[in-house]
């Protein structure tokens, strides 16, 4: 039997809520398996451990976490502390920390859900988005001079690095090559940034070379969202920078119906370190408690954790237990216009997997 040692780190908001969904559809999974075992740690680190400690998690906490199998994330984000404080004090520094550098984020229409694109079918909008998730626009190089006064100057430095940029091109093409239509689109603005974002296509020439089974294409930033709205069924895998993939994918969860129901995975490829997984909503603050959050996003999030374990079985009979709750309009929650609430959605699929 396969053993995994899961951290659990709700973080912030919403958080708190699906982690432990999260955690009981996967231990009702492994209880109906034979096959596998979970062991769950629980971290509190986030907005309320500032408040005790003065930092988001500990200075040591990677140690805490580095002989996991993976972690399971729900969200960094606290109205009474600086947005910069959470991200950078948590989120980030697990994914930078462990050099977490594919952020992989699936999308496409599950059942039942009313996706807003009238003039979509359901198979023209199935993508995964490859973003950089340690370098380019989040790389944290800057700073800020003469604070309060007019010659007050800030600058944020996006710096990419040729194996960088290469290694997630890589990543994107193996996964392009791995889906059905082996279809790529590198998304650039090497138009207007025209040192780094050059340096990005160009690499991506090379690396196409390795791969001449890919159909590959490239297409500004700003032309990839209209692409996205008004011809969805010509995409499939899009690799893009940290900040453009970052704003590509929030957008694509949202044409598909929901951020609720997005997953992401923060992957260390080469498995040096424990990968991350984590629902893309957010901490959401003004529905925390209520019983409001959609579980979804998570689950999903879920099924790449197994992917990422080698344990398909599961991962398919998951998304299967999850599109079986979708597909029922009344375990919708709020986001997709339902009245049901995040047990229930949970309730459902727990239900679903020991069928």
């Amino acid at each position: 039997m396969n053993h995994y040692r899961i951290a659990c780190i709700p973080g912030d908001g919403i958080g708190k809520e699906v982690i432990p969904a999260g955690q009981a559809v996967l231990e009702a999974l492994a209880a109906n398996s034979g096959g596998y075992s979970f062991e769950f740690e629980h971290f509190a680190w986030g907005g309320d451990w500032y408040r005790t400690h003065g930092e988001m998690m500990p200075a040591d906490g990677l140690d805490a976490l580095r002989n996991k199998d993976a972690i399971l994330f729900g969200s960094a984000g606290d109205p009474s502390i600086a947005d910069h404080i959470t991200l950078w004090g948590l989120r980030l520094k697990i994914c930078q920390g462990f050099d977490q550098y594919a952020n992989v984020r699936p999308t496409r229409i599950l059942p039942g859900i009313d996706a807003p694109l009238k003039r979509c079918k359901v198979t023209d909008l199935d993508w995964v988005i490859v973003r950089e998730n340690s370098e380019g626009e989040y790389s944290g190089v800057g700073g800020r001079a003469h604070q309060g006064h007019p010659i007050e100057v800030a600058t944020d430095v996006s710096i990419m690095t040729r194996v960088g940029v290469e290694r997630i091109m890589r990543y994107a093409f193996r996964l392009a090559q791995s889906r059905p239509r082996k279809l790529l689109t590198v998304v650039t603005k090497s138009n207007a940034q025209r040192h780094a974002m050059v340096m990005w296509d160009e690499v991506a020439l090379v690396v196409s070379k390795d791969f001449p089974d890919v159909t590959w294409d490239k297409e500004l930033v700003d032309a990839a969202t209209a692409r996205m709205v008004n011809r969805p069924a010509s995409l499939d895998t899009l690799v893009a920078t940290n900040l453009h993939a970052d704003i590509l994918s929030d957008l694509a969860a949202a044409l598909a119906g929901s951020l609720g129901i997005a997953p992401t995975g923060n992957i260390d490829p080469e498995r040096r370190y424990p990968s991350m997984f984590e629902p893309i909503h957010g901490s959401a603050f003004d529905i925390m408690g209520q019983g409001l959050a959609n579980p979804i996003g998570t689950f999903w999030s879920c099924v790449m954790l197994l992917e990422h374990l080698g344990e398909k079985d599961a991962a398919i009979k998951l998304m299967t237990a999850i599109e079986s709750v979708t597909a029922n309009r009344q375990l919708h929650t709020k986001d997709l216009g339902g009245t049901a609430t995040t047990d229930e959605v949970t309730q459902a699929v727990c239900a679903a997997v020991t069928i």
